[in-house]
């Protein structure tokens, strides 16, 4: 696989012309055909154009202030002819003879040498700030370490402000967790009735704390006990003394694979409300064949990744990862069967207390509203305050 060094050399090579000419008709080919490979090399020419642009300007630069050397070298000076002629100040070099046009250039220079210097300052920071705003949003448009676009949510920083400057003013300074806003939010569910939750490894990292939010107001602070950045999943556990269960459990984990074409659905907190999404499973294998994951024809957003993914039985089956953007609709979903090894070795190495999971499911044979009122009490929002 192609890294980004590497195709920064092959579109060098490109515009240099250095390539042979079946790789160079092979790559225009490629650029016709994929809109994703004509986007990078779009993103090249910017950056090498603003990068050509910033060294003409530092050349510039250099020449300024090489004249500034000579003239600054001549200070001490003697007006001797209808001409000027300045002393240099050692016996032994020649007087220099100045015409009145260069005097004449001279004489702007110096009155003008401070606004042209800030001017010169002013287009060095102004290509500074390109090349950065380029980066953020070159870094804005990279696939995650899972090749794809995952989903957590940003939490929006105008309310954030304002409730900030509203206990400000109100002289109340700090809040807990439970009374401010965090910065990125996902979904979790209930993975045992005694506490222990299942999320996305991307919506909590970076995490300082977490905050755990139900559809009736209940809210837990949370702490991570395991996470598995390459299958994207996290094991979160309830540290509040005060809870004391989730009930029973209305579903249970499939261990095995689900079947290509069933009906599957999702519940998920892309905004403050519960949101339910369904579709179905259309692949068992998830970006660029990761046998981890399952590619899922729902449309999610940021606020899903961690949700669960069940089928028309009530079997959680995976758990929402992301989506690829530029295939309409084709979502990722980690495996409950890798979610299951997880659990299984946790448990067979004494990490923490014993995970015991749901044993019957109570949501097959019902009607789709009747299994998502079953299951709205145990799917949370996870908030995280960095």
């Amino acid at each position: 696989m192609m890294t980004e060094a590497d195709y920064y050399a092959l579109f060098d090579a490109y515009r240099q012309g250095e390539l042979e000419i079946p790789a160079r008709l092979n790559l225009e080919r490629r650029l016709a055909a994929d809109p994703v490979l004509a986007q990078r090399f779009a993103e090249f020419e910017d950056v090498t154009s603003t990068l050509s642009g910033y060294g003409h300007r530092l050349n510039t630069r250099r020449k300024l202030r090489a004249i500034q050397a000579e003239i600054d070298a001549e200070q001490a000076v003697k007006l001797h002819t209808d001409e000027e002629v300045f002393e240099t100040g050692r016996p032994n070099m020649p007087m220099l003879h100045i015409s009145r046009t260069e005097q004449k250039l001279r004489e702007f220079w110096q009155g003008h040498r401070a606004t042209m210097m800030v001017a010169a300052s002013v287009a060095v920071m102004a290509v500074f700030t390109t090349l950065l705003g380029i980066e953020w949003w070159r870094a804005s448009q990279k696939p995650s370490l899972y090749g794809y676009t995952v989903l957590r949510r940003e939490v929006e920083r105008i309310k954030r402000t304002q409730r900030a400057m509203n206990r400000a003013m109100q002289g109340q300074g700090d809040t807990p967790e439970a009374a401010r806003e965090g910065k990125f939010s996902g979904t979790g569910f209930a993975l045992t009735a005694d506490g222990y939750l299942v999320t996305s490894y991307h919506v909590i990292q970076g995490a300082d704390s977490l905050l755990i939010e139900g559809r009736d107001q209940q809210r837990y602070r949370a702490e991570p006990v395991f996470t598995d950045v390459a299958h994207d999943l996290a094991i979160l556990r309830i540290k509040d003394k005060s809870f004391r269960s989730f009930g029973r459990l209305p579903y249970s984990f499939k261990r095995g694979t689900a079947d290509l074409g069933e009906k599957v659905y999702t519940l998920g907190y892309p905004r403050e409300d519960l949101v339910f999404n369904d579709g179905s499973l259309s692949a068992r294998s998830g970006f660029e064949g990761d046998s981890a994951f399952y590619q899922i024809s729902i449309p999610v957003n940021p606020g899903n990744s961690g949700g669960p993914l069940l089928d028309e039985r009530g079997n959680l089956i995976g758990v929402i990862s992301g989506r690829q953007m530029d295939v309409q609709s084709a979502a990722f979903a980690t495996k409950s069967s890798y979610l299951m090894r997880l659990v299984d070795s946790l448990s067979a190495a004494g990490a923490g207390h014993p995970y015991t999971l749901p044993r019957g499911n109570q949501l097959a044979g019902n009607s789709r509203p009747n299994q998502i009122r079953k299951l709205q009490d145990y799917v949370f929002v996870v908030k995280v305050y960095e």
